[in-house]
């Protein structure tokens, strides 16, 4: 199965679907009868600035696909670059993004999915690679169209003492799937794999991950949470893979919903697959609604109920956005959830 060329020879039978266990909750198959034409091309000029531009020293613009792109961060260097993938019509493409940082490196990656009214099709693929004692962070502001399709896949690879954290953030659309797949290689490498998904309406995401230990000594840190209501629908798939002689790995994974309405849906598979033992592996699973005695207070203290539902759902997520490291980006991306929230 292969996405990129099913969209390019708009081969709908190729889409992954139900019949795929890793996509049985986001079937594309069964969605998209007939893939749309190639998108048309975008001119940079029309296009604004992305919520991160301020923040960063090199940007780069994805638009419709149309080209691939390339970052790389020399051995020592520190850098902050955008890289926004932009979504315009009702066409279909696909682009593809490799990042490099070296060894001793340093890069804060602002990765956004912005996409407009169109009854698009769109994936995104990106290699990101770390050399040895290399420290990336990866924001991700996933904010699609609610018509649209989209679907990001990230291959990572660590090597040894690496630092790897990513915090994902998405709104869904009429389908809407970032997935990470991470070789981690042990040998004092360090992962942190969060997310956030806020949907409403009848926006469906799918945030995936499959975290591989291939060695000793690796550390693997996941919290994930999401709210929905409405009819929205929220899936969340993370496995992590313990291979034989991979011992003292410490890999923990959490996931926690709030469903806000009768009508909303939340599909959880979190897996841990152990072949060593010398392991300290964990994962917690949760899905429920607002806690009612908390309403309850905040309602005698004078706070109505809209805006005391929204400030519960903020200091629900608020975990997970409080482990972002780049203080600027953090401050966005809350900004950008309260108004999601409605507070």
């Amino acid at each position: 199965m292969n996405l990129t060329a099913a969209i390019r020879e708009r081969d709908p039978t190729a889409l992954p679907g139900k019949r795929d266990e890793a996509w049985r909750w986001t079937d594309l198959r069964g969605l998209i009868r007939v893939v749309p034409p190639a998108s048309e091309a975008v001119d940079p000029r029309d296009v604004g600035q992305g919520p991160f531009e301020h923040l960063v020293s090199a940007s780069y613009l994805v638009a419709n696909g149309g080209r691939d792109v390339r970052i790389e961060v020399a051995a020592g260097e520190e850098q902050v670059v955008a890289l926004r993938f932009l979504a315009r019509g009702a066409g279909s493409h696909t682009a593809r993004a490799e990042v490099d940082v070296a060894a001793g490196g340093r890069l804060t990656l602002l990765e956004t999915y912005e996409g407009g009214d169109g009854g698009y099709v769109a994936h995104a693929l990106l290699a990101i690679q770390l050399g040895e004692a290399a420290a990336l962070e990866r924001i991700v502001l996933a904010a699609d169209g609610a018509e649209g399709v989209s679907v990001s896949e990230a291959e990572v690879r660590l090597a040894a003492r690496a630092d790897y954290g990513q915090s994902v953030l998405l709104a869904g659309a009429r389908r809407q799937r970032i997935e990470t797949r991470v070789a981690h290689p042990g040998g004092g490498a360090k992962l942190r794999l969060d997310g956030v998904y806020l949907l409403a309406d009848k926006r469906h995401a799918d945030l995936t991950t499959v975290v591989t230990h291939e060695g000793t000594d690796g550390v693997t840190m996941q919290m994930t949470k999401g709210v929905v209501r409405d009819q929205a629908r929220g899936v969340f798939q993370g496995r992590i893979v313990v291979a034989q002689g991979a011992d003292r790995t410490d890999a923990r994974m959490e996931h926690h919903a709030l469903i806000l309405s009768d009508r909303a849906e939340v599909d959880a598979k979190p897996e841990l697959e152990i072949y060593a033992d010398d392991v300290a592996c964990s994962h917690g699973n949760t899905i429920g609604a607002l806690d009612e005695e908390a309403l309850f207070y905040a309602r005698q203290r004078g706070i109505p109920e809209v805006q005391a539902r929204a400030l519960l759902t903020e200091a629900f997520i608020g975990e997970v956005i409080d482990r972002i490291g780049h203080e600027g980006a953090r401050e966005i991306v809350r900004l950008w959830a309260a108004q999601r929230l409605g507070g």
